[in-house]
């Protein structure tokens, strides 16, 4: 029964990214602090996926007010007087002693939005202009933060639906290679992006400088081996990795459980991932199809790049590990991805008569 296997997964790696958090803060002056509020997102986390889990299909675009509202939170991040600036990147709210990050959270808007439009029965020109026109208006002030990361993973979920959705090559291809060529101009003119690039072609070079933190991700991997030093006992959260609770958690996992482990939480992505992929020929029709297509390549995705990232194998992102890293918008996000994609294997696992009733 595949609908159990993904809450479970779920679950379980939120489970061991909080035991994680709580071990690489352990040497810290408040070692409790960080696995706190993550456990307080945890828990709001699974309630937004069980709403998510629930809310019938027919809800779906009767209004597009939802997404006017991303994009509002969106553009109105970019005035200094909203926006919180952190690390060069004007891309939180903050309010309370608490920080929301409107990127994150608006993914889930975008995603509904290119699955309603790859479903409303419009000629093929027009449904890859409507979906390229959505792209474009969430990426826009999502660069502009800037936040290069979320803009290319979005890109890449868009351009894959598109393709799932049959929009032809013909009209696919030609605009990535310009959204591409666009995207690595961007970055060729941005000396802190671009110093992330050279310093990736030579790790050990730049160990001392802008490949540092990659460089003591990957001692800690080494560190670790194959059976770990043990949980609490890791030496490179304490003061030589920068960030380790946030994108370069994974090295913690490698350097306090080993091999076995980090390759345990790969092992877990990917049943994830076969199991939700396995059942997406049962859709009833093309707007689930691309919802549930969409929530999964969000996921897997952004797991993929972070893995990417800190073992070595792309340019250093800050771009956090799904459901491990701290951060509560992230997080929330996640579950709620983990609650569309219940709800839908729930209705596809229904009698045909039984859903057609639902629908």
């Amino acid at each position: 029964m595949p609908l159990p296997v993904v809450p479970v997964a779920a679950f379980l790696l939120a489970l061991s990214g909080l035991l994680t958090i709580m071990s690489a803060q352990s040497g810290s002056d408040a070692p409790f602090f960080f696995a706190a509020r993550q456990l307080g997102f945890m828990l709001l986390g699974l309630l937004t996926m069980a709403i998510a889990a629930r809310i019938p299909f027919d809800v779906h675009c009767r209004t597009l007010l939802p997404f006017y509202a991303g994009i509002s939170l969106l553009a109105l991040l970019l005035l200094p007087l909203l926006g919180v600036k952190i690390n060069g990147m004007r891309g939180w709210y903050g309010f309370a002693g608490m920080l929301v990050q409107p990127s994150e959270l608006s993914k889930g808007i975008f995603l509904l939005l290119l699955a309603v439009i790859a479903a409303r029965p419009r000629p093929e020109p027009r449904r890859f202009g409507w979906m390229a026109a959505a792209a474009l208006l969430f990426a826009g002030p999502v660069m502009l933060q800037p936040d290069f990361g979320t803009a290319a993973l979005s890109g890449i979920v868009g351009f894959s639906l598109m393709f799932l959705a049959s929009v032809r090559l013909a009209y696919i291809l030609p605009t990535a290679g310009v959204g591409v060529v666009g995207f690595f101009t961007l970055v060729f003119f941005d000396p802190v992006r671009w110093q992330r690039i050279t310093s990736f072609w030579d790790v050990e070079a730049n160990r001392a400088g802008t490949a540092y933190q990659l460089y003591q991700g990957l001692v800690a991997y080494g560190v670790g081996g194959v059976d770990g030093v043990g949980l609490g006992q890791g030496r490179q959260q304490m003061a030589f990795l920068p960030e380790a609770h946030t994108d370069f958690i994974f090295p913690i996992v490698g350097e306090e459980l080993g091999m076995v482990c980090t390759i345990g939480v790969v092992a877990v992505f990917l049943i994830l991932f076969l199991t939700v992929a396995s059942q997406l020929r049962r859709a009833p029709n093309l707007f689930q199809f691309s919802l549930c297509t969409g929530a999964l390549l969000c996921i897997v995705l952004q797991a993929a790049i972070n893995i990417g990232v800190v073992t070595g194998m792309l340019p250093t992102k800050g771009m956090s590990l799904p459901f491990i890293s701290y951060g509560g918008s992230n997080l929330v996000l996640m579950f709620i991805l983990i609650g569309v994609i219940v709800n839908c294997l729930r209705q596809w696992s229904r009698p045909a008569a039984i859903r057609a009733r639902e629908l």
